[in-house]
């Protein structure tokens, strides 16, 4: 069953879908906050995690990030990292006040930028139990040298000018200047695999939704520039640590270096022939493979979350 909800996020109203099971559970559920990518919104493949996760008896909830889809804040399409970890916390916060959930039994999942959004997110909140990603990306390093790390180092520093400019203009009281982060299909081509099946997913009826961010304000990438996902990531353990992704993404190479620096618990798991966009809707059934008996062993109801 999918509930529409609401909750705040440092004074931003976040709109929210909570799936819980069709079925009566005997105790207190196990949930999980299931983030979305950069940009995305929860309707795509936020909840169609959500769902397999109800239907296997978790309680889950996706939300839109603030400044983007249904939630409030402006500027509209403002991509904040500290804001979404705090989006994250505020996710938990949501959970622990609904009388149906454990609140020593919430885990957290993070897809694509979320998934270097809920390492800090759950390294500074003990509140989060078990830490699961798919296709994970640090939105800094993706800035700062490309999905693959072979971005030209010029390309940072055009970002950074036109960023500049931006807040500038944004001081003399003018229209904030966006960025698009969608590109036409014969730039998305040109830019490879990675590229052409974000187009793909975003611009056409395979994933696209109405309220999508399709731009970014330039305020947003300085703030991007200086994230970091996983430099404090050794101090998540002991809690448990999943990681998922294609064995041909473009971005693995962040999970694998996510995983060298992270402390057991710990495990990286590869979905052989998958991309990173793939992890968006076509391996949705073999991510849940993994994803399914890593949180119910590690929010189990007395468990010591040091399992995965």
């Amino acid at each position: 069953m999918r509930t529409d909800v609401t909750f705040t996020s440092a004074g931003i109203t976040l709109a929210g879908h909570l799936y819980t099971p069709d079925t009566a559970a005997d105790g207190p559920l196990a949930a999980v906050v299931v983030a979305h990518p950069g940009a995305g919104v929860k309707e795509q493949t936020a909840d169609a995690y959500a769902q397999r996760l109800a239907d296997a008896g978790f309680v889950a909830l996706t939300y839109d990030a603030a400044y983007q889809g249904e939630s409030g804040g402006t500027p509209r399409g403002t991509e904040d990292p500290a804001q979404r970890v705090e989006d994250i916390k505020n996710a938990v916060s949501y959970l622990t006040t609904r009388p149906e959930i454990g609140s020593d039994r919430i885990g957290a999942l993070g897809i694509c930028a979320s998934g270097g959004y809920v390492i800090p997110a759950a390294v500074t909140d003990h509140r989060i139990r078990a830490v699961a990603t798919a296709g994970a990306v640090d939105l800094g390093l993706y800035f700062r040298v490309g999905p693959d790390g072979t971005q030209d180092p010029a390309a940072l520093q055009a970002l950074l000018d036109a960023a500049a400019a931006a807040r500038t203009t944004e001081a003399a009281g003018e229209p904030l200047p966006t960025m698009s982060v969608r590109p036409t299909e014969e730039e998305a081509r040109a830019g490879g695999r990675y590229s052409y099946e974000a187009w793909e997913y975003y611009s056409t009826d395979r994933g696209r939704h109405p309220r999508q961010a399709d731009e970014f304000t330039f305020s947003s990438v300085d703030k991007i520039m200086n994230f970091d996902a996983f430099h404090l990531i050794g101090l998540l353990a002991p809690r448990p640590l999943l990681m998922v992704a294609g064995n041909e993404a473009a971005t693995a190479w962040m999970s694998e270096e996510a995983v060298k620096k992270a402390n057991e618990p710990k495990r990286l798991h590869w979905i052989e022939g998958a991309s990173h966009v793939d992890l968006y809707d076509r391996y949705v059934p073999q991510v849940t493979t993994e994803l399914l008996p890593f949180f119910t062993q590690n929010l189990a109801a007395q468990t010591a979350h040091a399992t995965v």
